[in-house]
C-alpha cells in the first residue's frame, strides 16, 4: 500500500521499470501533498485569537480534509489495483471469434474501471480548491504562502489525472460512454484550473506586496 511506503522507495519504484506506480499514483498523492498543506494552515489558525470568529469553520474544513487525504492515498493505491487487470486483458487471446469478442468485452470494463479512478481524483481536487480557497481568505496569514503551494499541488493532481482519463477512453469503444467521461473531466479541468489560478494569484499578488 501506498501509505506505507517511505518517501525513497515510493520515488525509487516510481522511477524504475515497474508498471505501477505511474502517473496516476502520483497524481493522487500530488493532491494528498496539497490536502496537506491546507491541514497545515488550517491547524495554524485554529486556537489563535485573531481568528476566533471563523475557528468551528476552520475545524469543520480541517475534518474534512482529514477525509480527503484518506481518500487521495487510497485512490493511489486503487490506481495500481484497476492498471494490473487492464495490462493483463491486452494479453487475452483472439484465436477465434469467440476469444476476440471475449477480449473486447473484458477490455472495455476494464478500460471503464481505470477511467473512474482518475475521474475521482479529479473531483477531490477541485473539492479541496474549494477549501483552500476559504483557508486563502480566513486562513492564518503566516501560512498563506502555504496556501499558494497547496494549490499548485492539487492543480498537478488535476490536470495529471485527467491524462490517465483520456488515456482510457481514447481506447474505449462505446464511444457515447466515452465522450460522456470526457466531457465530465473537461468540466472539472475548467472549474478546478480556473479555481486554482484565481487563488494563486491572489496569494501571489499577496505575497509581492
Amino acid at each position: 500500500m501506498v501509505e506505507q511506503l517511505t518517501v525513497d522507495k515510493f520515488l525509487s519504484t516510481l522511477s524504475s521499470k515497474e508498471p505501477v506506480p505511474g502517473g496516476g499514483g502520483a497524481s493522487a498523492l500530488a493532491g494528498a501533498l496539497g490536502n496537506a498543506l491546507g491541514q497545515m494552515v488550517a491547524n495554524l489558525t485554529i486556537g489563535k485569537k485573531r481568528y476566533a470568529d471563523v475557528e468551528d469553520e476552520i475545524k469543520g474544513l480541517l475534518a474534512r480534509m482529514e477525509d480527503l487525504q484518506k481518500e487521495f492515498v487510497i485512490l493511489a493505491d486503487r490506481d495500481e489495483e484497476v492498471f494490473a487487470p487492464l495490462a493483463a486483458a491486452y494479453g487475452l487471446p483472439t484465436g477465434t471469434e469467440e476469444e476476440k469478442a471475449h477480449k473486447a468485452a473484458v477490455m472495455e470494463q476494464r478500460l471503464l474501471d481505470a477511467s473512474y479512478v482518475p475521474l475521482e481524483v479529479m473531483e477531490k481536487a477541485v473539492e479541496m480548491l474549494g477549501i483552500l480557497d476559504v483557508l486563502e481568505v480566513k486562513g492564518s496569514r503566516m501560512a498563506v504562502s502555504d496556501v499558494g503551494v497547496g494549490v499548485q499541488f492539487v492543480r498537478t493532481a488535476l490536470l495529471g489525472a485527467v491524462m490517465n482519463v483520456y488515456i482510457n477512453t481514447k481506447s474505449m469503444k462505446d464511444r457515447g460512454k466515452a465522450g460522456e467521461l470526457n466531457r465530465e473531466a473537461e468540466e472539472l479541468v475548467r472549474t478546478g484550473t480556473e479555481a486554482a489560478d484565481r487563488i494563486y494569484g491572489v496569494v501571489l499578488a499577496g505575497l509581492r506586496g
